[in-house]
C-alpha cells in the first residue's frame, strides 16, 4: 500500500509543514512545545530570508531550512539534518553567527542582541554514548557550572532515539516528535493525536490532496532520502566487512610474530647466538 501521509523527515515534508507562511501556526505550536517553559509563549513569527551572505562576496554563506523571528525579536534557525556529517556541531555554531551579525547596529552599538535558538531535527544519532534524544546546549561557566549567557541556544533532537509508542506519549512535545518520526507510517489519526493542531498536520500531509507537480516534488525528495540512507547503509556494511578482514589479517600477523618470537627464544636457550637463530628462522 502506498503511503497516505508525507514523510516529515524529507526536505519537502519538513518545509511543507513548518516552512510555509500559511502553516506558520504549526511551527509556532512546535516551538512553544519545545521552548515555552524557558522563554515564554510565542504568539507570532515572521519568516526571514533563508540565505545569509558573509561580510563580503568571498566569505562563506549559510542557507537555512527555516529562519524566523518572534514578536519579541528572538531569532530561530530550524534545520532538518538527514545524515551525520563531519563537524556538524561546529556548523551549527557557525550558522548562529549570522543572526548576531544581523543585529549589529551601525554606529554606536553597545553589542546587545536578542537571543538566538538553533534547533536541529536529526534523522541520525549524534551522541552515541547517551540515551537522551534531546540535548539543550548553552554557554556555561565550567568552574561554577552556571549559565554564562542565555543568548546562544542550541537544541539537538535525535529522532531515531525516540521510541515511545502512542499510548506512552506524556505531553504535547512528545506528540510532535512522534508525528515527525512516524507520520508516513500511519494510515489514520490515532486517538492520542486528536488535538486540533495535529488534525491540521494530518490534513496538510495527505498525499492524495496534492496536485501532480507537488506529488512529483515529494517523490523526488523521498527518493533522495532513501538513496542517501541506502548509500550510508552500504558504506556501513562495507566498513564492517573491511574491519573484519583487517582484523583477521592483523590477528594472523600477530600470531606469526608471537610464534617466531617464541621459536627465537627457544633456539637461543638451546645455545645458539641470536644472529644464528635469526638466520635459521629467516629473520
Amino acid at each position: 500500500m502506498p503511503d497516505k501521509y508525507i514523510d516529515l523527515l524529507t526536505d519537502f515534508g519538513f518545509k511543507k509543514i513548518f516552512g510555509e507562511e500559511s502553516n506558520k501556526e504549526l511551527l509556532i505550536d512546535f516551538l512553544n512545545s519545545l521552548l515555552e517553559e524557558e522563554k515564554g509563549k510565542i504568539t507570532q513569527i515572521t519568516y526571514l530570508k533563508t540565505e545569509k551572505l558573509g561580510m563580503s562576496q568571498l566569505d562563506r554563506k549559510a542557507i537555512y531550512d527555516i529562519y524566523c523571528e518572534s514578536q519579541t525579536g528572538e531569532k530561530f534557525i530550524v534545520e532538518l539534518q538527514k545524515a551525520e556529517q563531519a563537524f556538524f556541531k561546529e556548523r551549527s555554531i557557525y550558522y548562529a553567527t549570522f543572526p548576531i551579525q544581523e543585529q549589529a547596529i551601525k554606529g554606536d552599538w553597545d553589542f546587545k542582541f536578542n537571543s538566538i535558538y538553533t534547533i536541529a531535527i536529526m534523522d541520525f544519532t549524534m551522541e552515541k554514548e547517551s540515551s537522551d534524544y534531546i540535548h539543550r546546549v548553552k554557554l556555561m561557566n565550567t568552574e561554577t557550572k552556571e549559565i554564562f549567557s542565555n543568548k546562544l541556544n542550541f537544541i539537538y533532537l535525535e529522532i531515531p532515539k525516540f521510541n515511545k509508542q502512542q499510548a506512552e506519549l506524556e505531553n504535547h512535545f512528545e506528540k510532535w516528535i512522534y508525528i515527525i518520526k512516524n507520520l508516513a507510517k500511519l494510515d489514520n489519526i490515532p486517538p492520542e493525536l486528536q488535538e486540533k493542531i495535529f488534525k491540521e498536520v494530518f490534513q496538510m500531509s495527505e498525499i492524495a490532496k496534492y496536485d501532480r507537480p507537488s506529488r512529483q516534488i515529494y517523490e523526488d525528495s523521498l527518493k533522495a532520502k532513501r538513496d542517501w540512507k541506502n548509500s550510508l547503509d552500504t558504506s556501513f556494511e562495507k566498513g564492517i566487512e573491511k574491519g573484519k578482514e583487517e582484523g583477521l589479517q592483523e590477528g594472523i600477523e600477530q600470531g606469526i610474530e608471537k610464534g617466531l618470537e617464541k621459536a627465537l627464544n627457544q633456539l637461543i636457550q638451546s645455545g645458539m647466538t641470536e644472529e644464528e637463530a635469526k638466520k635459521i628462522l629467516g629473520l
